[in-house]
């Protein structure tokens, strides 16, 4: 399960250290092997290969009618692997589609991370927090 937030910076060629709270047991678990894609609301998807490739067949099992989410997460897909500095390379389409230039943050959401333009995420959690999402907290205890 990853979890907490970590504010990185990309390098020059666009490589970004993955910390290594997370680094370990994706080495030990998955041989460092990820794959990235883009997710709907602007930022970047990491999963581990293994739990990517569960996604993947759930993805490409959808409907023609969602067509359209397939080719966003399927035909943005990236498989990477960490360097053996813990680095990942993220491709300069990702980037761009990200917006991500030099400082990111990463998301651990259980079995996989969000990646985000520091920004985005202050902007897009203000915007979550301004919506009613009491039928999420009727389902949930503090």
């Amino acid at each position: 399960m990853f979890q907490g937030s970590s504010a990185l910076t990309l390098d020059a060629k666009g490589r970004m250290s993955i910390p290594t709270r997370y680094r370990d047991p994706l080495i030990s678990e998955q041989e460092g092997r990820l794959t990235l894609t883009r997710h709907p609301d602007g930022c970047l998807l990491l999963y581990p290969r293994s739990v990517w490739e569960t996604k993947r067949e759930q993805i490409a099992a959808l409907p023609m009618s969602a067509r359209a989410f397939q080719r966003l997460l399927l035909g943005s897909a990236h498989d990477v692997e960490m360097d053996s500095a813990g680095r990942i390379l993220i491709t300069a389409e990702l980037r761009q589609a990200a917006t991500l230039e030099r400082e990111a943050m990463l998301l651990g959401m259980g079995g996989h991370f969000e990646i985000w333009h520091p920004t985005q995420l202050d902007e897009r959690q203000k915007e979550d927090l301004e919506k009613s999402m009491t039928d999420v907290f009727e389902q949930f205890s503090f």
